[in-house]
């Protein structure tokens, strides 16, 4: 599912007005007016039809204590505004229109104005007005090309044209535009494997909550929602998430209100430091939450959530302060109802085997499979993401596996099932088409075995970490005893990983005492490690071409070159 065309014009056409902007500000200055006026005027037009309504109830209500209710009732909406000026009215002022400007934000209910306050656009009026571009900003975003009533885009178009925008922004301030949204086809794809035979949801009316621990401008909870009402138009997704960037938490919460939610339910702060829901349970869980980002800045509030052990997100262990990944994916363990929870959540490589026997990584993995969380694990192709080219992968986590799927996990390589884009955005290279989507939730579905998917019993991905310990010997070669027992000489120790479905006996006569007759194993220091080498299992082995065929290319190849350089030399 990709970005279509009116979409990416309307994003194009909206961006254009930064033209207005240049001179006074640098181009990666253009998001922090654009970006803003785009939320205010989306709300603009979404008031429109009903705003003489509100002014009249308001000359009506005065203060009365449920003034708030009246009017929101009258706008249609949960939010409101109560200023005579809208952006058309604005434009009869040009000398007032600082003032009539901040008087028509003030306007608007507390809850469209603590959005606009995170936006720090208050500094941006100063700025725009000061160099005589605030009207000319206005003028512009009230032409044709700025109509963002919902009869012209819905809101789900709304989503795609904040994040092309975003996306703009953040080429033109060189930063990571994949940090604020995912590729749709990837949630489509998340989604549809998320919500996968779940009887309860697909039929009858119920509601259900859903998660994002690093929600960004919201992408992942509007398709999920929009995927469910297409299946069930009677069910309900009450949406959950929480985000660091003011901006983009900013735009989630307006597109979260406009929809009609509770926009109370998007947190802004640091999920890692600072879990805005501690006590919250959710039925659904899905994020893609940044990789390789350092947590050292949460390491305080991390490791005293840590001892709590498992009173807290991050009884399984800690992950390397490099990378913070592995917190989000305890975090979403975390969030699970007792009675059931279905996680999906994208991650790069290496939490998949990172960390050796015993260390942080490795322990979060043990936790996972031991209690059998662990259901699937699916390769997406590479550079389908904005920002990055390299390897993700969908972890699909559920503590209600069906009875076929108990001590399994299935492994689905769909590294080959995409499409090349005609024109790249960023390092977005390729697409998943619909019909690939459809294929990965089947081979997802059916739980068989193929070139493509496999699936292994949980214990396939531990092994048992053994010390293999050599005597010292004395001058005359002959093992060095203290109280009966040979002293291990440490310059010989060795270590060799023994799989938990091997006997570890067996495992040390056939593999080290026919090279090693003196070795012992020291059982003190036998450590667990869990490790998933999702490409090993999927290699295919390509023999190399005969040498002979080598050869006549080269021949071919030298043959050629002669050819070119008598054409230069005798030219």
């Amino acid at each position: 599912m990709s970005i279509s065309t009116n979409i990416s014009e309307k994003a194009n056409l909206i961006w254009a007005i930064a033209d207005k902007l240049t001179g006074v500000y640098k181009p990666h200055e253009y998001g922090e007016v654009i970006l803003p006026l785009t939320v205010i005027r989306r709300f603009d037009c979404i008031l429109e039809d009903t705003k003489e309504a509100v002014l009249k109830k308001n000359e009506t209500v005065g203060n009365l204590p449920m003034k708030d209710a009246f009017l929101c009732k009258e706008s249609g909406y949960s939010f409101y505004n109560t200023s005579k000026f809208d952006f058309a009215k604005l434009l009869s002022d040009p000398d007032g229109i600082e003032a009539n400007f901040r008087a028509y934000l003030n306007g608007f209910s507390a809850n469209v104005r603590n959005i606009i306050e995170k936006f720090n656009f208050d500094v941006q009026i100063t700025r725009l007005a000061e160099k005589n571009l605030l009207y000319i900003v206005i003028e512009e975003f009230t032409t044709p090309k700025a109509d963002l009533h919902p009869n012209k885009i819905s809101n789900i178009e709304m989503g795609y044209i904040f994040e092309e925008i975003i996306r703009k922004f953040s080429e033109a301030h060189n930063e990571d535009a994949g940090q604020h949204y995912t590729p749709r086809e990837v949630i489509e794809l998340m989604v549809n494997i998320l919500f996968y035979n779940d009887s309860d949801l697909l039929t009858g009316e119920i509601a259900k909550t859903i998660y994002d621990p690093a929600c960004g401008t919201g992408g992942m909870l509007s398709v999920a929602e929009e995927h469910l009402k297409k299946m069930n138009a009677n069910a309900e997704l009450i949406c959950f998430g929480q985000e660091i960037n003011d901006q983009t938490y900013a735009i989630c919460k307006a597109d979260i209100l406009i929809k009609g939610g509770d926009a109370n339910n998007i947190k802004n702060g640091n999920t890692l430091s600072d879990d805005q829901f501690p006590e919250e349970k959710f039925d659904y869980i899905l994020s893609n939450p940044p990789f390789g980002r350092e947590w050292k800045n949460d390491k305080k509030a991390v490791e005293a959530e840590a001892k709590l052990g498992f009173g807290g997100r991050f009884g399984a262990g800690l992950p390397a302060a490099g990378d913070g990944q592995m917190l989000f994916l305890q975090t979403a363990i975390a969030k699970m109802k007792p009675q059931g929870s279905r996680i999906a959540i994208i991650h790069n490589g290496s939490p998949l085997f990172t960390g050796d026997a015993g260390s942080g990584p490795s322990e979060i993995r043990r936790y996972i499979i031991e209690n059998d969380l662990l259901e699937a694990i699916i390769a997406l192709p590479n550079d389908l993401f904005y920002n990055t080219g390299i390897a993700t992968y969908i972890w699909i986590i559920s503590n209600k596996k069906p009875s076929y799927r108990k001590n399994k996990v299935q492994l689905i390589n769909a590294n080959d099932l995409y499409e090349k884009r005609r024109k790249s955005l960023g390092n977005k290279r390729n697409d998943i088409p619909e019909h690939y989507i459809q294929e990965i939730t089947k081979l997802y579905g059916e739980f068989k075995e193929s070139d493509i998917s496999k699936i292994f019993n949980n214990e396939d991905f531990g092994y048992a970490k053994i010390t293999v310990e050599r005597p010292k010997v004395d001058q005359e070669g002959n093992p060095i005893l203290k109280k009966g027992k040979p002293v291990a000489d440490t310059s010989l120790r060795d270590t060799e990983n023994v799989p938990l479905t091997e006997d570890i006996k067996t495992y040390f006569e056939r593999e080290v005492l026919p090279f090693a007759p003196d070795a012992w194993i020291d059982e003190k220091k036998t450590k667990i490690g869990y490790e998933i080498p999702f490409t090993r299992y999927f290699y295919k082995y390509n023999a190399p071409k005969p040498s002979k065929d080598i050869m006549a290319e080269i021949m071919t190849i030298e043959k050629e070159l002669e050819g070119a350089l008598e054409e230069i030399f005798n030219g």
